[in-house]
């Protein structure tokens, strides 16, 4: 669990960099001229990408599922608030053709752009580099507003059990 805003904020720029790194990988792919690598690559990057941003935030199923009811139901109405559609769910390969269809125009440039000599291939990275980073860091995102949402649920509640806890300074001591 996120103990701190600190904590989280070192969390998010691990992810940051993460998405980076995957975005070149994607790049890298990108630019070799056969059919479909592009697309296959991306899907596997991204299976491997999401889960791992979404278990650094406590997002992943299997942390929501520990926590205690009000505590989950917070985290899925916050995942609900943002319009996630990868935080605390199980990545699938279906999941993740269905988000990279909604970015159909990007992907499908990038298939073309890559037949056109020299230039292609490097358009096809560009493009491929630039979609794999704004689908990371959306994800990255909207894990840090729920995460930040769930900490400041958390630290509220600590300070009403506080402000509950009856006065034991020295004054009201037994030897008055």
């Amino acid at each position: 669990m996120i103990e701190s805003i600190e904590e989280l904020d070192a969390i998010r720029k691990s992810c940051h960099s993460m998405v980076t790194k995957s975005s070149s990988l994607s790049a890298g792919t990108a630019i070799i001229p056969i059919p479909g690598l592009d697309i296959g690559s991306d899907v596997a990057i991204l299976m491997r990408l999401i889960p791992k941003i979404n278990e650094q935030f406590g997002l992943s199923p299997e942390q929501i599922n520990g926590l205690d009811t009000p505590s989950k139901l917070f985290v899925m109405t916050a995942i609900s608030n943002t319009g996630s559609k990868l935080a605390g769910k199980y990545i699938t390969k279906k999941l993740i053709v269905m988000l990279l269809r909604n970015m159909g125009v990007k992907v499908a440039s990038k298939g073309v752009a890559k037949f056109v000599p020299f230039v292609g291939s490097a358009v096809a990275g560009g493009i491929s580099f630039t979609a794999m980073k704004y689908m990371g860091n959306s994800h990255v995102e909207d894990c840090y507003q729920i995460a930040l949402a769930t900490l400041e649920k958390e630290r509220r509640e600590h300070e009403i059990v506080i402000e509950l806890e009856p006065d034991v300074s020295p004054s009201h001591s037994k030897a008055e």
